[in-house]
């Protein structure tokens, strides 16, 4: 598997620093900012570690969780009054789970493949 390939890592990079950033723009987050900064670091590295590293299973996983918890943020920080922040949180959540879902069976193919030869 070659670095620096994988389109959902790079979409996923992408989610991330949106997220990072999503609070300069948005009117009314202030409760969500630290958890928007934080999780969109938090994404952001580990899709950085994805691409540079791509046989490693585990930066896929992490970013599983990652998008999970920015999914249920709104609710258990309680921001889901600031409606930008709240979408911002569950669309970049779901694009996250699912993109890294979707990366795993190259993951588990690529170390098929090293074993079998």
């Amino acid at each position: 598997m070659k670095a620096w390939s994988r389109w959902q890592d790079w979409v996923t990079l992408v989610a991330g620093i949106y997220a990072l950033l999503s609070p300069i723009w948005l009117i009314g987050a202030s409760g969500a900012t630290p958890t928007l900064i934080v999780m969109g670091i938090l994404i952001a590295l580990t899709s950085l570690v994805a691409l540079a590293r791509p046989g490693i299973m585990a930066t896929e996983w992490l970013n599983v969780l990652w998008g999970v918890l920015l999914f249920i943020a709104p609710w258990v920080i309680t921001y889901t009054h600031s409606t930008g922040a709240s979408w911002t949180s569950w669309v970049v959540g779901v694009v996250t789970v699912v993109l890294s879902l979707t990366a795993l069976p190259a993951i588990r193919a690529a170390h098929g493949q090293a074993i079998q030869h």
